[in-house]
């Protein structure tokens, strides 16, 4: 559903004269297009493009570019300052952008208030026409990809059925401050699009039947399965692309069991940063075991943290529980490409531990603890738990949590120290990962063998720290709630880079595990969110 939001038209706009002075339009190409959005496939710059450039119409196949050229009449900032004039370049800047609306066949669909930090502050001053890759096959860095994906996984893939359409997008100014305020249309264009009838496997699409497995008795439950039956062709059909598998657990037993794209049973997948959890697993039974003392330690018991880079007090400060929510004060934030302690910059370098150990501190973050995911943070956890357990991490996890649990096939990715890493990448078969759900869900107890403490359970899985007004972060593990049908369901989980997470429900009795491939792919934690709220919560009656 569209949201409506608050429209303000200013009877003045024509008697604002401009805050900054924007390029001028001596193009006669430019002159001829003033307010329109025009597409092209061809990934020119602005200034190359001629008419003959301009698509009419556009098949949907692969490697196949779109792109969107935008012909203004004024710059972002003065269109800003008309719907808000007592406010300074700078200030308008941060506090708006463009709106976008999209149209599908006469219907909108999709209307996005484009992030603020979208584009950079020399253009919105000047340009008065700037083009926007939707769909590039190189991969191009741009925020118009990854809105091209929202705007699909928001009602544009489902409004995209085979045929043909109309897709309409519209273009205004809009500004945040006590309220919204958005500007009449600066731009608008229209591209048919033609959409392939995909052969469809109706063998793919019925729900698989599940075999029977050891370790697992499988549920009697009935669920909506037509509702399963359409989620499947949209996997099959790829309107939700790169997913490998879906688990779903009832009371511990197995309930759905769903492959695609090649993958089968027996596959290992790569959930990436759903490794993270299973460093908050092997913290917890170390300290219950006395290898250590507790999760309040601090860092300076293992290291001296005066032979690294950056030493300052704060640095003795910083707790194992610091790393385990991310709310220590290194200065490092995996979302912001430009942080000292970015993971990226760590995975090139010869030691990791160093890295993170040379890092500065965020005096900031030493004053209050704030929340940012910090990939390198849990690579310090990683080698304190190798250093302490008996024959280090790797045979420490084996011997205590695999082998209990009967996972025998799995595979995990190292340091340049050779200790498992902790960062991700521990590839284990899709009902292994729902064996470590249920653990969580058992509080701990595995066929009547407690693994792991209750405390260390409620402590992992409690909301330690906020991220945002519907998201927490507990030792490792993350927690946010869904809205189905007018009832919230709270889940903890863990979660990967491509929409890789294993869904352990609060007051609901299942375990959700969904693989994926979508790896840096904008649409991959979306779909999954989509998936969830959409088809799997309704199909399992839990109303």
């Amino acid at each position: 559903m569209i949201s409506i939001m608050l429209l303000v038209v200013r009877t003045s706009i024509g008697q604002t004269p401009d805050l900054v002075k924007s390029d001028r339009i001596v193009s006669p190409l430019h002159i001829e297009n003033i307010g329109k959005i025009v597409f092209t496939g061809t990934g020119k710059t602005i200034q190359d493009i001629k008419t003959s450039n301009f698509l009419t119409d556009f098949k949907f196949k692969d490697k196949e570019d779109l792109d969107i050229h935008v012909f203004l009449g004024n710059s972002l900032t003065n269109y800003l300052h008309r719907l808000a004039p007592q406010l300074s370049a700078d200030e308008l800047t941060k506090s708006g952008n463009y709106q976008f609306t999209f149209f599908v066949d006469q219907k909108m669909t999709y209307v996005e208030n484009l992030h603020v930090g979208a584009g950079n502050l020399k253009s919105k001053n000047q340009k008065t026409t700037f083009r926007v890759p939707l769909i590039s096959t190189t991969n191009e860095d741009s925020w118009g990809r990854f809105l091209w994906n929202r705007f699909l996984m928001h009602g544009g893939q489902e409004a995209f059925t085979s045929g043909e359409h109309q897709l309409k997008i519209e273009i205004r100014p809009y500004i945040k401050l006590d309220s919204l305020l958005v500007g009449n249309k600066i731009a608008e264009g229209e591209l048919k699009i033609r959409v392939p009838k995909i052969k469809i496997n109706e063998k793919l699409v019925r729900i698989q039947a599940i075999k029977p497995v050891q370790d697992w008795q499988i549920s009697s439950t009935s669920i909506d399965t037509a509702k399963i039956e359409e989620l499947n062709k949209k996997i099959v059909t790829q309107a939700y692309k790169d997913i490998t598998s879906i688990v779903v657990l009832k009371n511990g037993e197995l309930l759905i069991e769903e492959y695609f794209n090649g993958t089968n049973r027996n596959s290992l997948h790569d959930m990436r940063s759903v490794g993270k959890s299973f460093a908050s697993t092997m913290m917890g039974m170390a300290i219950q075991e006395g290898y250590l003392k507790s999760e309040m330690q601090l860092l300076n018991e293992f290291y001296n943290l005066k032979s690294f880079q950056n030493y300052t007090p704060e640095k003795e400060l910083i707790t194992l529980k610091d790393l385990l929510t991310m709310s220590s004060s290194f200065d490092g934030n995996d979302m912001d490409a430009g942080s000292p302690g970015n993971e990226e910059n760590m995975y090139p370098t010869k030691n990791w531990v160093n890295f993170t150990l040379d890092l500065p501190i965020d005096q900031k973050k030493a004053r209050a603890k704030t929340w940012d995911y910090f990939t390198a943070g849990v690579i310090i956890l990683g080698d304190i738990i190798d250093q302490s357990v008996p024959s280090g991490l790797e045979k420490y996890a084996d011997s205590h949590l695999f082998h209990p649990l009967g996972i025998t096939h799995y595979k995990w990715q190292f340091t340049p120290q050779k200790v498992a890493s902790t960062a991700g990448g521990l590839q284990l078969r899709s009902l292994d990962f729902a064996k470590y759900g249920q653990l969580y869900k058992n509080q701990g107890n595995w066929k009547g063998k407690q693994l792991l403490t209750q405390e260390w359970v409620a402590k992992s899985l409690f909301r330690q720290i906020a991220i945002s007004e519907n998201e927490y972060y507990g030792y490792l593990f993350w927690n946010k709630t869904y809205s189905v049908d007018h009832k919230d369901y709270e889940v903890y989980y863990s979660s990967g880079n491509g929409g890789n997470k294993i869904f352990i429900f609060k007051d609901q009795p299942f375990v959700i595990v969904i693989t994926s491939t979508a790896y840096n792919k904008p649409y991959g934690h979306t779909q999954v969110d989509k998936i969830m709220q959409d088809y799997l919560i309704p199909a399992l009656h839990t109303r």
